[in-house]
């Protein structure tokens, strides 16, 4: 059984965070309590947490100034806003730098419960290239960072091995008897919204088809040999984003 997630709320309003905190306990989360910026920094320094929901007018640092502060010590963990005031241009700002989303009190406590469990669902990569070398080496780095990983080598009927929501694919843009274009449009017939990511080591050959890919709303592309860290904040923007899907944002490309 995988742990409960763990939550940092983050309120000067303490009758706001008791509140938070019993009903996330009682859904089986760990919920832990910070009243002003400064105190979350320092719990964020000390411990690890799945999720960060923080209101945005605080004193000292409003919830924004934490965020990147934060951002720049865990640049992949979600951090959520909440405010009272639904014109404050701190929103605009919060958005803007990547928060997940900016949520307006009263809160939609139902809402926030199934952002909560689709963060604890486990994230899920399928990798279609058929090098089974390269789907191996990449399965085995993405396994090592808690992803679940589906390598499929034959290109043939791959909408079929899919599931959606939940998952992101890998797609190479040049397989054996068929072209990762054909496999993206199978796809887009059965998931249209599925995120999907174009991998290639041919960059003028394929650039062409790229653009085609893009247009049938392919995520992004990224080039061989793969830069890991890259590969790594893509995903983390993709989760975001579909994160911030569940708790009403509209989904955007980068």
């Amino acid at each position: 059984m995988s742990e409960p997630l763990r939550i940092l709320i983050v309120d000067d309003n303490e009758m706001m965070v008791k509140t938070l905190q019993d009903i996330f306990r009682i859904k089986g989360y760990r919920a832990e309590a910070a009243y002003s910026g400064p105190e979350a920094l320092k719990k964020v320094e000390a411990n690890h947490y799945d999720c960060i929901l923080s209101d945005i007018k605080m004193p000292d640092i409003n919830g924004v100034e934490l965020y990147r502060a934060i951002k720049a010590k865990d640049p992949l963990l979600p951090v959520v806003l909440m405010t009272a005031y639904s014109t404050d241009k701190l929103i605009e700002e919060g958005l803007k730098e990547g928060v997940v989303a900016v949520l307006t009190k009263p809160l939609n406590i139902e809402m926030i419960l199934n952002f909560l469990a689709f963060l604890h669902q486990e994230q899920s990569i399928v990798i279609v290239d058929d090098d089974a070398e390269f789907c191996r080496t990449l399965s085995d780095i993405l396994q090592n960072k808690n992803f679940t990983v589906l390598q499929i080598t034959d290109p043939r009927n791959v909408p079929a091995k899919l599931e959606f929501p939940g998952q992101i694919v890998l797609l190479d843009m040049k397989l054996q008897g068929s072209s990762g274009l054909d496999v993206l449009r199978e796809i887009r017939k059965q998931y249209p919204y599925m995120p999907v990511i174009l991998v290639t080591g041919y960059r003028e050959e394929v650039e062409s088809a790229l653009e085609d890919a893009l247009e049938m709303n392919a995520y992004t592309y990224l080039y061989k040999p793969l830069k890991i860290k890259k590969l790594l904040q893509v995903l983390s923007n993709i989760h975001h984003q579909e994160l911030g899907r569940v708790l009403g944002r509209p989904t955007r490309k980068p």
